[in-house]
């Protein structure tokens, strides 16, 4: 039987493998949080009104549910439920979709004051607007209406998997038949980046119960398909891919390692952290170490899968070192030391671009210090 932090209850601290104490561990992760959240320069929090905040893309000026949700899977981790709070109803009164085909799902981008770019969901958001709200009922116990959290999350997950029983035109975020989270529900191929195995076995546990077989099958299945769609010799993984793991190119980008798919290394590592090695998934992680130990760290890329450096710059080369960092906690080559160190030398992204960068950044910093933990 796999063990990680799920059954064992230890999260440690990967840092300390090159001389950060958990002291300084945590002295890093506070300060982070603090230059996201309040730094008047550098943080992308923005307080809209007295009870609802938003998350802010700084290189579109806008809030996504990918920011939100993450914004809210860092208060919960922290311990902020002031915070939390605020994000979540910026959310609930200004994103979730109350008629059409997409009832019940959240507008994925809207402007700073609520008003939306667009009609339709991204289901990395809806993920992880689940598993934090999961999170916050476990920590700090449900209360009414939005607040109450767990039952929210059960009714995000319900639409998620049956919008096509209980809204008219409705399309489901997970395929029925193979489990696959869909890059939009109209869509029937997925993003490698959006697979959250670790997630989906605590939805096994939490979501209806009606529902907890798909969701445990939705985790067994998504490691396949995260192995399925990584390069056998690089480990690089498209942004977006068929259900048989197969590149598909998008709104008219040639590139294919890019911003989306640098998530897949730091999925990997969260999924090992709390509930254990997956031998494929950490051969994956292993492979991404090697390839990019023989790149020029200042002069990241897009890249074909093979590794062929494409033209155009990497827009979010912090997040790449970020989370080569975070895949030395399921990496097992002579790598994995050499890029602890670089992420624990690793400053946070200034700039227009910050806001994706540092985000991945958080999230590895937590994981690899030992704080991101399942409530």
């Amino acid at each position: 039987m796999k063990q990680g932090a799920f059954q064992t209850g230890i999260y440690p601290n990967f840092l300390a493998e090159v001389g950060i104490s958990d002291e300084e561990a945590r002295e890093k992760v506070d300060k982070a949080f603090e230059t996201i959240f309040f730094d008047p320069a550098e943080g992308f929090c923005h307080q809209t009104e007295e009870d609802a905040w938003c998350m802010v893309d700084t290189g579109n000026i806008d809030a996504r549910t990918e920011g939100m949700s993450y914004g809210m899977m860092m208060c919960v981790q922290m311990d902020r439920k002031d915070i939390f709070d605020k994000l979540w109803m910026f959310s609930e009164r200004y994103m979730l979709l109350k008629d059409g085909p997409h009832e019940g799902y959240f507008a994925w981008s809207v402007q700073l004051d609520g008003k939306h770019n667009a009609e339709g969901p991204a289901p990395d958001g809806e993920e992880y607007f689940a598993m934090a709200l999961f999170m916050a009922a476990a920590r700090w116990g449900d209360e009414e209406g939005s607040f109450n959290y767990s039952a929210r999350a059960r009714e995000i997950l319900r639409h998620a998997v049956h919008q096509h029983e209980l809204v008219k035109g409705g399309e489901p975020m997970w395929e029925p038949e193979n489990a696959y989270i869909r890059f939009i529900p109209e869509m029937k191929i997925s993003d490698p980046s959006y697979h959250l195995p670790h997630f989906y076995e605590v939805f096994a546990l939490r979501a209806d119960e009606e529902d907890r077989s798909f969701w445990k099958k939705a985790a067994e299945e998504s490691r396949k398909y995260i192995a399925l769609s990584a390069h056998p010799e690089t480990g690089l993984s498209p942004e977006y891919a068929d259900y048989d793991g197969k590149t598909v190119l998008l709104f008219g980008k040639p590139w294919v390692y890019y911003s989306d798919a640098y998530r897949v290394a730091e999925n990997i590592a969260l999924d090992h952290l709390w509930f254990g090695a997956t031998p494929e998934l950490d051969a994956v992680a292993t492979r991404i170490q090697k390839f990019f130990a023989a790149q020029d760290l200042n002069d990241l890329r897009a890249y074909e899968l093979n590794g062929t450096p494409q033209d155009e710059p990497a827009m979010h080369p912090t997040a790449i070192r970020a989370v080569l960092g975070a895949a030395s906690i399921a990496a097992t080559g002579p790598e994995r030391t050499r890029f602890l160190k670089e992420f624990a030398e690793l400053p946070m992204r200034r700039g227009n671009r910050r806001y994706y960068d540092n985000c991945l950044y958080f999230f590895c910093l937590l994981m690899l210090t030992g704080n991101y933990r399942i409530y």
